[in-house]
């Protein structure tokens, strides 16, 4: 799809500097900006590239005074980070908007489906499942009996979600998620071998939720795991049953949360981060990548390390840490000395 240099600056409200009929169909970074190209210019140190681009058209502020020449049509905006982020938004509505239902498919009988949707090939859609309006299903979905899906919510290919599950409005899963599967329960039977408790809670999501790719949501064994309103969680993490994520938690990638572990709200929890089972962590936490959390934590706490300690001990810490060989030959100088003096 084409716009032109006059389109983009209606929708953001700028003024054209150049030809208002440039056209564009792809977006692009300035210094690699190429023909038929959108781009934008904020940074200062980026400066050089707007006289060398080969961008069709290029946001930039309002505040912006050429020096030289340019081969790029101008949009100016009150702030170009902004605007462009905007067209982004736009861009991505533009392409992601897809309607109607692709063959093959399935859906059971007593499914009910809302308005506008779009459901991709080969998925499939479970017995009692109820879907919202303007919901998007991409290809080899798999959606299972008596799930909830709210409005507005997007499921990228190859998302697997296990009956029971309950799915706000607004809420965007990303390719090979799994939500809903048994959590990780077994008792030994006393003798060497372990049985499988049945897992009958379910999963809840609540609305605008950003799920990335390959995560894994796990059942309750009893009750519900739920992730809470507005909450984002990276890529290949690992949630087990009847954890709750608290409102507006971000979590990193490859991040694990044991059973039953309940996460406060508004909390920044950073990549590699492993937490044990049973805990809790209090609201507005912020745990450093990498770190091992074994204990509750209390609201506003910031901790890094493995054991898991506050972050400003931990920082002191590593200075000693690191300059452990000096100390210790320092030591063994001044023991030299003392037995030196007492000969």
């Amino acid at each position: 799809m084409k716009f032109t240099a006059q389109q983009i600056a209606d929708i953001l409200e700028g003024e054209v500097i150049g030809n208002p009929n440039e056209e564009v169909s792809k977006l692009s970074k300035i210094e690699d900006g190429e023909k038929g190209s959108l781009t934008f210019l904020s940074n200062p140190k980026y400066h050089p590239y707007l006289y060398t681009t080969n961008a069709s058209i290029t946001i930039v502020n309002k505040t912006f005074e050429l020096e030289k020449e340019i081969f790029t049509t101008l949009i100016k905006v009150e702030n170009a980070y902004k605007s462009f982020s905007k067209i982004l938004e736009f861009y991505n509505e533009v392409k992601n908007n897809k309607t109607g239902r692709e063959a093959p498919h399935f859906i059971a009988d007593s499914a009910k489906m809302g308005k506008n949707e779009y459901l991709g090939a080969f998925s499939y859609i479970g017995e009692n499942v109820s879907i919202g309006d303007n919901v998007k299903i991409y290809p080899n979905c798999y959606i299972g009996d008596n799930t909830v899906i709210g409005d507005n919510c997007i499921l990228f290919a190859g998302v697997k979600v296990y009956s029971e599950t309950k799915i706000g409005n607004h809420c965007k899963i990303h390719s090979g998620c799994i939500i809903g599967s048994d959590g990780f329960g077994y008792a030994p039977d006393g003798e060497g071998e372990y049985r499988a408790i049945p897992q009958i809670g379910n999963v809840i999501i609540e609305d605008y939720v950003d799920i990335g790719s390959s995560c894994t949501i796990d059942r309750a064994t009893l009750g519900s795991t739920i992730i809470r309103h507005g909450v984002k969680l990276d890529n290949q993490i690992q949630i087990a049953h009847n954890v709750e994520v608290g409102k507006n938690t971000v979590i990193a990638a490859q991040t694990g949360v044991a059973g039953s572990t309940k996460i406060g709200e508004n909390c920044m929890i950073g990549g590699q981060v492993g937490f044990a089972g049973h805990l809790i962590i209090g609201n507005n936490v912020k745990i450093q990548g990498q770190s091992g959390i074994n204990k509750n934590l209390k609201n506003g706490e910031k901790v890094q390390g493995t054991p898991a300690m506050k972050y400003s001990d931990y920082s002191k810490s590593y200075v000693y840490f690191r300059n452990l060989p000096k100390i210790a030959a320092s030591i063994d100088k001044m023991e030299k000395e003392l037995n030196a003096q007492n000969q």
